[in-house]
C-alpha cells in the first residue's frame, strides 16, 4: 500500500478523540460559583452541619442520581444542600465519583463560605445556609458554545429550540425530570443534533418546565447559529451538540 492511502497521523489522532468522548464521556469540571453570603469558620455548628450534608449526599446521590438534605436547627447555622447527577449517567460509578469530586473541589474553591454550587459535566452539587428547596435558582447561570457557526442560523435557532422545546416537555412530565434525544436535519447535510434537558428534582413540574422554557430562550441570546452550546442554570440546564455526548 502506498503513503499516500494511509490515514494521516492528524486524522488519527482526531478519530480516536472523537471515539473517546463520544464511546466513555468526559466528567470535565465547568463552573463553579461562590455565593456572597458570611463566612464560617471550622468547629462551628455549620461547619459540623456541611460535613453531615456532605457526607449524606455523597452517599445518597448514587441510589437514584439525586438528593436532597438538611442539618441543624437554628438560623445561620443549618446546612442545606442537594446534589444531581445527569440523568444518563451510571448512579453506582460515575455518579458516586462525580459528587465525591464536586464536593471536595468546591470546599476548595469556596473555602468556609456558606454558600456554593458546582458543576461538572455529569453532576453539580449545591449548598447553603438558607432553605433554597423547590424554587428555581436563576442567580446562577452559565454558557457554553463553540465558534463554530452553521449555514442560516436563524433558521437552525428555530429547529434546535423547537427541539429543545420538545424534550422540556418530555423532561417535566418524567420521574427523573431529564429526556435526550436526536434530530436529524436533513437542510444541513443531514446532520443530527443531540439534545438534553434536565431540572433537580426539587422543583415542582411547572417550574422544571419553566426553568427550562427560560434557559432555551436564553439560547437564541448567547449561542444562536452555533453549532454546539448548553445554558446552564442552578436548577435546570440545557444543551445540545452535533455528536453523541450521553448514553442510551
Amino acid at each position: 500500500m502506498s503513503s499516500s492511502s494511509k490515514p494521516s497521523s492528524t486524522v488519527l489522532l482526531l478519530t480516536l478523540a472523537l471515539f473517546f468522548q463520544t464511546s466513555f464521556g468526559v466528567n470535565d469540571f465547568l463552573s463553579s460559583s461562590c455565593s456572597k453570603t458570611q463566612n464560617f469558620t471550622s468547629n462551628t455548628p455549620f461547619d459540623s452541619n456541611l460535613k453531615r450534608l456532605i457526607t449524606s449526599l455523597t452517599n445518597q446521590t448514587p441510589l437514584t442520581g439525586f438528593a436532597q438534605a438538611s442539618f441543624g436547627q437554628y438560623p445561620n447555622q443549618q446546612a442545606y444542600g442537594l446534589s444531581l447527577c445527569r440523568g444518563d449517567v451510571s448512579p453506582s460509578d460515575d455518579c458516586k465519583t462525580c459528587v465525591s469530586e464536586a464536593t471536595s473541589d468546591l470546599l476548595k474553591r469556596c473555602s468556609y463560605i456558606k454558600g456554593a454550587i458546582i458543576w461538572y459535566d455529569y453532576c453539580l452539587f449545591k449548598y447553603s445556609d438558607q432553605d433554597f428547596f423547590g424554587r428555581i435558582d436563576d442567580s446562577h447561570t452559565f454558557y457554553k458554545l463553540e465558534v463554530q457557526n452553521v449555514s442560516d442560523p436563524q433558521a437552525f435557532n428555530h429547529k434546535t429550540n423547537e427541539f429543545l422545546s420538545r424534550l422540556a416537555e418530555e423532561a417535566h412530565g418524567s420521574p427523573k425530570m431529564y429526556a435526550a434525544g436526536e434530530l436529524k436535519l436533513e437542510e444541513w447535510r443531514n446532520m443530527t443534533v443531540y439534545g438534553l434537558t434536565q431540572c433537580t428534582r426539587d422543583l415542582s413540574k411547572e417550574d422544571c418546565k419553566k426553568c427550562l422554557d427560560d434557559a432555551i430562550a436564553k439560547i437564541s441570546d448567547c449561542c444562536a447559529g452555533k453549532d454546539s452550546a448548553r445554558v446552564v442554570r442552578g436548577s435546570c440546564n440545557v444543551r445540545y451538540e452535533t455528536y453523541p455526548f450521553f448514553k442510551e
